[in-house]
């Protein structure tokens, strides 16, 4: 008997095949809105791909990505001990994140003088690691500190693997102004570079920052879009000045926002290659490898169970990594709560350590090269991209769009779309929006204030350029506005405001909804009070008295629904219920619970954050009941 192969018994797998498995259990249901989704930017990512041929993917130098760390402590000791303790954990690049820097978050050096900064980097070997300066408006300020550090070391500038991070445009952008108008200030980017390349600088002079657009809310489009722009911007600047273009190209480096979205994250990071390559080459030039930084996105973090952020930066790491991303900086989990203790900064730490040494996910230049997936989206997010690009550069480019507001607008448009996703909780944020847990302990961070440090530019100090700033915003912050006010009415009251989940007859009958209900409403703030179920309405109804709530949830099946809900509804408004709300949504029975008294349906899609809004002024307005005992 011939031994058979076993694939060889199956019939081959093909889409055809696989869309006629699909319609039998979507039965009659929309293929578009069930299985495939979109990004902001509205790119189309399907439910299934085939393999691909590997496009030409420019990728990152062999070797691992830089484990990066922010030193952002405004007291000059503690910020080099910050400095020693991670590069002997494991990081082998430091970010000087100064005071007034955007990305500082409040904090930040506060280093003035080549001595301060002498002292931040005590002990550390500059030409052994890699160094990027995050100085926002101050950025040609610290850069001379930089030479002059050099030179007090006497030290080769050439020796150091340096970024200086001078973004007058990034600054503008997440300030709204500048010191001085773009002509006046392109030349003395050219000075600046000529005197620093005098002194032996090699390295990236100018970053093209995609931070303040990412925590504006925009899409990968827009992003790289400004990126683009903002690289040509400065690659103007030089050749107006005399610099050859080829020289030009090195002295730029970009950053990009990592989130937690491993498929668009990892083709965000392989696209802007792309389109860097694709620039070069207008240019008349043979693409070289960019220098592509990565930051953990800032408007992915959350203040609530702040544990989720090592789950999220981890997986943005990951994802940032094998994009290509040359170095990668996790913020460590509680940045949002203040300044980071040494325990957050040795986890973000860790997680790289881990990917790297663990898991080596560096070990393969280009990880995503021929999935179909992967494949897809990259080309999408490239040529959406450069759309964008396009759109600005149709506009006069980077500064003149963002003078007259016309890009902040197209922000704008991605981010109300984003928002109400959030509000609906199509976008879930776990331990925010989904998941939160009431009782949640809290996390400790260093006992520092913020720095009132100017946000200001040194940019010039002539006629400033000036425009709409971008905000920049987590996507977690209106719920935690909620949870604050939760947590003051707590500490005034002795308890939190409450909803008295009516429960309707077994607990195999209600539990999905009242979990539902309870989840939902902790999102707010709004403790669920649960019980075993009712079967009789007055009963229901003295017990919501005695519970001292001012909301109720009634909770069961549909069929039970149809049975009870609506003399539950007339008991509960009898007994004094604020708001009834129902969790579920029976179209039969919609107006005549409406009529009954049921105020708002709680369900899958509803607006979640207008109903917890309106949910907490009435419990929160209502008189203090105790619950009887």
């Amino acid at each position: 008997m011939e031994d058979t192969p076993l694939a060889d018994l199956f019939e081959p797998a093909d889409r055809a095949r696989w869309l006629g498995l699909v319609e039998g259990v979507l039965k009659g249901a929309d293929f578009e809105k069930r299985l495939v989704s979109r990004t902001a930017d509205g790119l189309r990512i399907e439910p299934l791909y085939g393999p691909a041929k590997p496009a030409v993917q420019p990728v990152r130098e062999p070797g691992p990505w830089r484990i990066a760390q922010r030193v952002d402590h405004p007291d000059i000791a503690a910020a080099n001990a910050q400095a020693i303790t991670d590069l002997e954990g494991g990081a082998d690049a430091l970010v000087l994140a100064f005071a007034g820097a955007p990305a500082a978050r409040g904090y930040g050096l506060t280093a003035a003088t080549v001595e301060d900064l002498d002292a931040v980097l005590k002990g550390v070997m500059l030409p052994l690691i890699a160094l990027r300066v995050d100085a926002g408006g101050r950025g040609l300020e610290i850069a001379r500190l930089v030479k002059a550090l050099a030179e007090r070391r006497g030290e080769d500038l050439a020796t150091y693997d340096l970024d200086l991070g001078i973004d007058p445009v990034g600054v503008l952008a997440a300030t709204g102004s500048l010191g001085a108008v773009w002509s006046e200030i392109a030349p003395r980017l050219a000075e600046t570079v000529a005197e620093l390349g005098a002194a032996g600088f090699r390295g990236r002079a100018f970053l093209a920052d995609g931070r303040p657009y990412h925590e504006a809310g925009a899409g990968e489009a827009a992003e790289l879009g400004a990126v683009l722009a903002t690289a040509v911007a400065y690659l103007r600047a030089q050749e107006a000045a005399g610099h050859d273009l080829d020289s030009a190209r090195d002295r730029i480096a970009v950053l990009l926002a990592a989130d937690a979205d491993e498929f668009v994250t990892v083709a965000k990071f392989r696209a802007v290659r792309r389109l860097w390559a694709r620039v070069e080459q207008a240019c008349g030039l043979d693409p070289k490898p960019l220098r592509v930084h990565a930051e953990t996105a800032w408007r992915m973090m959350t203040k609530r169970d702040p544990f989720v952020n090592i789950l999220r930066t981890g997986m943005a790491a990951a994802a940032a990594g094998m994009g290509g991303a040359d170095s990668v900086a996790v913020l460590p989990y509680t940045q949002a709560l203040g300044l980071p203790d040494a325990f957050a900064r040795r986890v973000g730490r860790n997680s790289q350590i881990v990917l790297i040494e663990e898991s080596h996910l560096a070990r393969v230049s280009d990880p995503a090269a021929g999935a179909g997936g992967f494949e897809a989206l990259t080309a999408q997010i490239a040529e959406a991209g450069w759309a964008a690009f396009q759109t600005i550069e149709a506009e006069g480019g980077i500064v003149a769009s963002l003078s007259v507001g016309k890009l902040q607008r197209r922000i704008e448009l991605i981010q109300e779309a984003r928002a109400k996703a959030v509000a609906t909780r199509r976008e879930a944020l776990t331990g925010a929006s989904e998941f939160p847990n009431l009782a949640e302990k809290p996390v400790t961070v260093l006992d520092v204030a913020p720095v009132s440090a100017p946000r200001g530019s040194n940019f010039g100090s002539g006629s400033a350029v000036a425009c709409d700033a971008l905000p920049s915003q987590r996507l977690a912050e209106p719920y935690e506005t909620l949870r604050d006010a939760s947590d003051a009415f707590l500490a005034k009251t002795g308890r939190r405001p409450a909803v008295f989940l009516a429960n309707l007859g077994a607990v195999a009958a209600f539990n999905a909804r009242a979990t539902f209900a309870a989840n939902a409403f902790a999102a707010g703030g709004i403790e669920a009070l649960s019980n075993d179920g009712f079967t009789d309405a007055d009963a229901l109804a003295a017990a919501f008295r005695d519970s001292g709530a001012a909301l109720a949830c009634i909770c069961s099946t549909d069929a039970i629904y149809a049975e009870r809900a609506v003399a539950t509804a007339e008991a509960l408004a009898r007994a004094g219920a604020g708001t009834v709300y129902l969790a579920g949504k029976p179209a039969d029975l919609s107006e005549p619970l409406k009529q009954a008294g049921v105020d708002a349906f709680l369900h899958v899609g509803c607006d979640l954050l207008a109903l917890l809004n309106a949910a907490l002024r009435t419990a929160m307005r209502a008189p203090t009941q105790q619950p009887a005992t």
